[in-house]
């Protein structure tokens, strides 16, 4: 299939229109793939972008990792700046921008650390939609990269990460505008981590008002098998959801 020949949007889609959201089938539309291990769903973002954002206004992703968000911004005619601290994401997500959505949208692709986005001027964004790994679950650079939060496994020290990010994120956005955040939690000595919660509590600590808790049912997890018998065997569940914030600057 050739470039012109791409389809730009999925077959089927509705507006989600509940508190609980549920995507079995990752999409497939445009240049998606799913070989990026722990990134969202594009319905996911498209969900997002149609309903907290307006044709050719300006949206940041600051952990853009496999590049979803940015592939859904320049579908739906939306300018969209995009970082992450793995050179790997940036190349993809570049990569992942190489087809015709016949519209004339802006795209700025730059490595950056979430924590420090100096080159953003204050109140430049319009809508923010990000995923942050969650805490060192997947390890997108084995230890590799310094200052990235996935190799951090503290939790308590990557929630004050996570503040440094929320600082940022509410400066760059303008005032009436939405922040949308997708985070999961753990478990440590099978026991539960409310990590989520933590995470939000930072963004209403820097201001951040809480408009919306959206639970995401999640799909192609390793519930069979090997986990399914430890959960009976030591009586503890499997983690089947996350948490889709929806923050509103005032």
């Amino acid at each position: 299939m050739t470039k012109k020949e791409l389809e730009l949007h999925p077959k089927e889609f509705d507006l989600e229109c509940t508190t609980v959201w549920s995507f079995p089938r990752r999409g497939k539309w445009a240049t998606h793939k799913s070989d990026w291990r722990g990134n969202w769903s594009p319905e996911v973002v498209r969900n997002l972008i149609l309903r907290y954002s307006k044709e050719k206004e300006h949206l940041l992703d600051c952990m853009v990792g496999g590049g979803t968000t940015a592939i859904e911004a320049k579908i739906l005619n939306r300018h969209i700046t995009c970082t992450d601290i793995n050179d790997k994401a940036i190349e993809r997500t570049k990569k992942s921008l190489e087809f015709d959505a016949k519209n004339e949208t802006r795209q700025r692709i730059q490595k950056a650390d979430a924590r420090n986005l100096d080159f953003i001027k204050d109140e430049e964004i319009d809508f923010v939609l990000t995923h942050p790994p969650y805490a060192d679950i997947i390890k997108y650079s084995e230890g590799k990269i310094e200052d990235d939060l996935s190799n951090i496994h503290d939790i308590d020290k990557f929630v004050d990460e996570m503040e440094l990010v929320a600082k940022e994120l509410y400066r760059v956005l303008r005032p009436g505008k939405y922040c949308a955040i997708l985070i999961g939690d753990t478990r440590r000595n099978k026991m539960y981590q409310p990590m989520a919660y933590k995470v939000m509590d930072k963004f209403l600590k820097v201001g951040f008002k809480l408009k919306e808790d959206i639970i995401k049912k999640q799909h192609n997890c390793k519930a069979t098998g090997f986990w399914v018998n430890k959960s009976k065997d030591y009586n503890f569940l499997l983690i089947m959801h996350e948490h889709l914030f929806i923050f509103l600057k005032r």
